[in-house]
C-alpha cells in the first residue's frame, strides 16, 4: 500500500464539529497505551501523523484524518488507564457512543488489543458494543513481537475466547516494530471500504 496523503485534518468532540464526510471512515479505538497512534503511523508510514504518548489518555478528542483521498481515520480516545476524572471519562464515552451510532460514512472499527494480556473488561465491553450496533471489526493485536512465536498461537485463542470472537470479523496480529501485520490490516480495511 503506497501512502502518497497523510493528513491531519481536525479533531471534535461533537458532530458539529465533524468534517465534512468526504471519504469512508475508519475508526481506530482501544485500550490507552495499545499503541493506536504507533498503528496508525505505520500503516501510513510516517514517524509522527497520530502523537505518541508515553503518558496514558493522551488522546481526549476524535482526531480525524485523510488518506490518500480514499479513507478518513478516525482516532478515538484510548479507554482504561486514562488518570481523568470521572466525569471526563464518561464525557469521553458519550461522544464515542455518539460518533459511533450516528456517523453513517463509518465503516467499521479497528479495534486494537494488547497481545501480551487478555482483553480487559473495557476491551469486552467496547467489542460487545460494536457487535450490538453491528459494526464490523478488524480486531488487531498490537505488541506481536513481544510475544515468541511458539506462544502466539496460545495468546490468539485466549484473546479470541474472553472477546467471544465473531469469526465474521478479521484477526490481525500486529507489530508495529517489524511491520508485521500491516498488508493484512491494509487489506481488512479495503475490504470494508
Amino acid at each position: 500500500m503506497k501512502i502518497y496523503k497523510a493528513d491531519f485534518i481536525t479533531s471534535g468532540v461533537t458532530p458539529e464539529h465533524y468534517p465534512e464526510p468526504l471519504f469512508p471512515e475508519i475508526a481506530l479505538a482501544g485500550r490507552s497505551n495499545v499503541g493506536k497512534s504507533s498503528f496508525i503511523n505505520k500503516l501510513v508510514q510516517r514517524k509522527a501523523l497520530a502523537r505518541t504518548s508515553s503518558k496514558p489518555g493522551k488522546t481526549q478528542t476524535l482526531n480525524f484524518f485523510n488518506i490518500n483521498d480514499e479513507v478518513t481515520f478516525v482516532d478515538v480516545p484510548g479507554y482504561g488507564y486514562a488518570k481523568v476524572s470521572k466525569t471526563e471519562r464518561e464525557a469521553w464515552g458519550k461522544m464515542m457512543e455518539k460518533y459511533f451510532t450516528s456517523r453513517e460514512i463509518l465503516k467499521g472499527v479497528v479495534l486494537l488489543v494488547d497481545f501480551r494480556h487478555e482483553p480487559s473488561a473495557d476491551d469486552v465491553t467496547m467489542y460487545d458494543f460494536l457487535k450490538y450496533y453491528n459494526i464490523p471489526v478488524i480486531l488487531v493485536a498490537t505488541k506481536l513481537d513481544k510475544i515468541k512465536r511458539s506462544q502466539r498461537d496460545k495468546h490468539i485463542s485466549a484473546i479470541k475466547r474472553k472477546l467471544q470472537f465473531d469469526g465474521q470479523d478479521v484477526f490481525i496480529t500486529f507489530s508495529a516494530e517489524t511491520g508485521e501485520g500491516r498488508d493484512e490490516a491494509w487489506e481488512a480495511i479495503y475490504r470494508l471500504l
